[in-house]
C-alpha cells in the first residue's frame, strides 16, 4: 500500500521542512513540461504529489491521516494474519487427508499381502482404489517386503524341537537299570517264591 509519505519519498516522522523540500523536488521531477512524451504519467504523478503535500503540510489533516492510516495498517495486518492462518489450516487439512489416504492404501496392501497374494494382485487392488501406478508399485513392494520380514522373524522366534542326544539316552538307560519295570520285579519275586513254596510242600 502506497502512502502519502511514499509519494513524497519521506519517512513517516519527517518534519514539516523535510516534507516541503521533498515536495519541491518531486514537483520539479514530475512536472508535465519536464516529461515530454510521458505527459499523461507525469500529470498523474504530479497530481498525487500535490494531494500528498496538501494533507501532510497541514498539521491537523496530517494527524487525522496518521490516525486513519495507522488504523488501516492494523486492519490490513490483521487481515494478512487471518489469511495466512486460513492458508496454513487448509494446507494442514490437505496434508492430513493425504496422509490418511496413504495410510489406508498401505493397510489395504498389507491385508492382501498377509493373505498370500503376489505383487501383481496387490498392485491391481491399489490401482482399483485410484492410486497412481508408480505409487501402487512402491506400496505393493513395501507391503510384501514387510510381510516377508515379519514371517521370517516369526519363524526364527519359534522354539526348535529338541532331539534326544546321546547323554540323555545314557541317563535313561542307567535309570532303567537302577529302577527296573514292575514286570521285572514280579518275575524276580516269582523266581524266589516258587522254589521256597516247593520246599514247604515237600
Amino acid at each position: 500500500m502506497t502512502t502519502l509519505y511514499d509519494t513524497l519519498s519521506v519517512l513517516e516522522n519527517a518534519t514539516a521542512e523535510e516534507i516541503k523540500r521533498a515536495y519541491r523536488k518531486a514537483v520539479m521531477r514530475w512536472h508535465p513540461d519536464r516529461n515530454v512524451g510521458q505527459e499523461h504519467a507525469a500529470r498523474a504523478a504530479f497530481l498525487d504529489i500535490r494531494h500528498a503535500y496538501a494533507i501532510l503540510s497541514d498539521p491537523a489533516q496530517r494527524q487525522v491521516y496518521d490516525s486513519v492510516f495507522a488504523e488501516e495498517m492494523r486492519g490490513q495486518e490483521a487481515q494478512r494474519l487471518r489469511e495466512e492462518q486460513e492458508q496454513a489450516e487448509r494446507e494442514a487439512a490437505l496434508r492430513a487427508a493425504q496422509e490418511a489416504q496413504y495410510a489406508g492404501r498401505v493397510a489395504l496392501a498389507m491385508r492382501f499381502a498377509t493373505q498370500g497374494y503376489n505383487r501383481d494382485v496387490v498392485r491391481g487392488v491399489l490401482l482399483a482404489h485410484e492410486c497412481s501406478d508408480d505409487l501402487a508399485c512402491r506400496i505393493a513392494d513395501s507391503a510384501l517386503a514387510l510381510h516377508a520380514s515379519r514371517q521370517a522373524e516369526a519363524e526364527s522366534a519359534e522354539p526348535e524341537k529338541a532331539s534326544p542326544d546321546t547323554h540323555t539316552m545314557q541317563q535313561e538307560d542307567r535309570q532303567q537299570e537302577e529302577d527296573p519295570a514292575p514286570a521285572d520285579r514280579v518275575r524276580s519275586f516269582s523266581d524266589i517264591w516258587l522254589p521256597f513254596w516247593n520246599v514247604l510242600r515237600s
